[in-house]
């Protein structure tokens, strides 16, 4: 007997869940049990990132895969995009996210193929999913729109190797979101962003991180405004700015690794930080914010491969009266 079909469908659709669509849909050969059962599974993932797919199958292949599906809502659409389908393609699965609410949506693009051609996200993604909780984009170029744009559901955003239409397309995206919590960005060079702007009063987590090489201007930088943030981390190697335009009461945990010139601006925001971790790779004398008292400061890292780390250390722990954990450690960063 057949033990894995007698287990409840929703413990089969669950296991169904984990796999690539590809093996889902292959099931179907397994019994009677399991001739539609593949039509029902709540999270789908297509990956078309192996070199050997020929072009146009695997487009054939989610046509078909998504017309028959059943469920009425799937949680997941995942796509893993090579270099065999297009724009067209994209725009029939985007209203198939629509058609069946999905919930969580991710596109990210094989970069094992240096002759891979960027794929462009059409403005149908930000103006027809208002059904999504979480969108994660990686290595795509997103599409300029006239149309507003609409996210009244999404709480998790990730933004990875993306290029953007330029930096008010930024603001008008993040805007849209009113109920954001966690935002991942990682920046790459050349991404037409100068100024990257976090306006989002929902917004919890924020992680920014800078990919290294050619293509950042000497202005490039992120302005800040997030008061209900609870969690903040920076990682950014270029000689840029971080401007911090209002406290942020909320913040438990932060840490910035960073080669700004004056990281004493953005330490006086978040006074009320319980776990900080600090690498300051400049020398600048303004590290520290005068005045500030760390009155909810219970944990403390900071990085000793700076040159004024001592001077920082001194002031962290006059200002810091519940401190009970001190953290010394050397990193050394090497810069292409």
């Amino acid at each position: 007997m057949d033990l894995i079909s007698e287990l409840p469908e929703s413990l089969l659709l669950s296991i169904l869940s984990l796999l690539p669509a590809q093996d889902v849909a292959s099931t179907m050969l397994l019994s009677k049990r399991w001739r539609f059962l593949w039509t029902s599974v709540p999270r789908l993932e297509y990956d078309d990132s192996y070199q050997s797919i020929e072009y146009g199958r695997f487009s054939r292949f989610v046509d078909r895969f998504l017309f028959l599906h059943e469920a009425p809502v799937i949680e997941t659409l995942h796509f893993k995009l090579g270099k065999t389908c297009g724009g067209e393609d994209i725009r029939v699965w985007i209203r198939a996210a629509d058609k069946f609410c999905v919930r969580e949506l991710i596109f990210e693009i094989d970069s094992s193929s240096n002759d891979s051609p960027p794929i462009l996200l059409p403005s149908s993604l930000y103006t027809g999913c208002r059904m999504l909780v979480t969108l994660k984009l990686n290595k795509v170029i997103l599409e300029d729109t006239s149309s507003s744009i609409a996210f009244p559901s999404l709480k998790t955003l990730s933004l990875v190797s993306v290029e953007y239409p330029g930096d008010e397309f930024v603001s008008s995206l993040l805007s849209s979101c009113p109920v954001l919590e966690d935002l991942h960005v990682e920046q790459r060079p050349y991404d037409n962003v100068t100024i990257f702007t976090v306006r989002v009063p929902s917004l919890k987590s924020l992680v920014l991180s800078i990919i290294m090489g050619k293509g950042f201007s000497v202005i490039d930088g992120f302005v800040i405004d997030t008061p209900s943030l609870e969690w903040l981390d920076i990682v950014d190697y270029r000689n840029a700015f971080c401007i911090i335009e209002n406290d942020m009461p909320k913040i438990m945990t932060a840490r910035f690794d960073v080669n700004y010139k004056h990281p004493g601006e953005i330490l006086r925001y978040i006074t009320s930080v319980k776990r900080l971790y600090l690498c300051l790779l400049l020398t600048s004398e303004n590290v520290y914010p005068s005045g500030s008292i760390f009155y909810c400061l219970v944990h403390l890292k900071i990085c000793t491969c700076m040159t004024k780390w001592l001077n920082l250390l001194m002031c962290m722990l006059r200002d810091s009266p519940k401190l009970k954990s001190l953290k010394l450690e050397q990193v050394c960063i090497q810069f292409p």
